[in-house]
């Protein structure tokens, strides 16, 4: 009997880094803004390429928004959009 051991991809990268720190209190604060705007759009009657416009921002990223990517906003612009459609009530 062999004691051959398949190897794979796992077991040729050796011991994994360490695992950065992630910032629990600052996802859930970017999780809560993000609902809040994305609500906020929703009840709002300006259409999106408008909300993008007065935001500053390309409407590509609105669309990223509203379809919860999350990762591709920080706090500050999280809060700048908000802002942005507030204003508008």
């Amino acid at each position: 009997m062999s004691t051959a051991r398949l190897t794979t991809g796992w077991d040729l990268r050796g011991p994994s880094p360490a695992t950065p720190d992630l910032d629990v209190r600052e996802l859930e604060k970017r999780s809560r803004l993000m609902r809040v705007v994305t609500r906020r759009i929703a009840l709002s009657d300006l259409p999106n390429r408008e909300i993008a416009q007065r935001a500053g921002i390309p409407t590509q990223r609105l669309s990223d928004l509203l379809a919860g990517k999350i990762e591709h906003f920080s706090v500050e612009e999280l809060e700048i959009l908000r802002h942005s459609v507030e204003d508008e009530e």
